[in-house]
């Protein structure tokens, strides 16, 4: 199993979505409203974010836990649909999952997710 993280940016956020539903078995998507900066510190941002003085860019977070075949598909289609070739198009993190545990029915591993 592997977490996806994929911070992108907020407009593009519907179109990664709809494609992400789009893919059988995938167990599900939490989203987050996130700010932050790059490698720009935020320098040029159309609607930066201050906050005591320092610009921050506002940003979509996407989390994703998914069996290890999907990987591929998902990172697919996040990289395709949140692309524009402009600087600030996002990162997409992948992670090991060692465990999930399904509160409500004490399911685990894959099972869970």
């Amino acid at each position: 199993m592997k977490e996806i993280k994929a911070i992108i940016q907020p407009f593009v956020l519907t179109r990664v979505v709809e494609a992400l539903k789009e893919i059988e078995g995938l167990p599900g998507v939490t989203v987050s409203d996130v700010r932050g900066f790059g490698r720009a510190r935020a320098a040029g941002a159309l609607a930066p974010v201050i906050d005591e003085g320092i610009e921050y860019v506002k940003k979509a977070k996407l989390e994703i836990v998914v069996p290890d075949h999907l990987v591929g598909p998902v990172l697919k289609v996040i990289v395709e649909k949140a692309h524009t070739g402009k600087a600030g198009d996002g990162k997409i993190f992948v992670y090991p999952v060692s465990d999930v545990v399904k509160i409500r029915s004490g399911e685990r591993g894959e099972d869970a997710i």
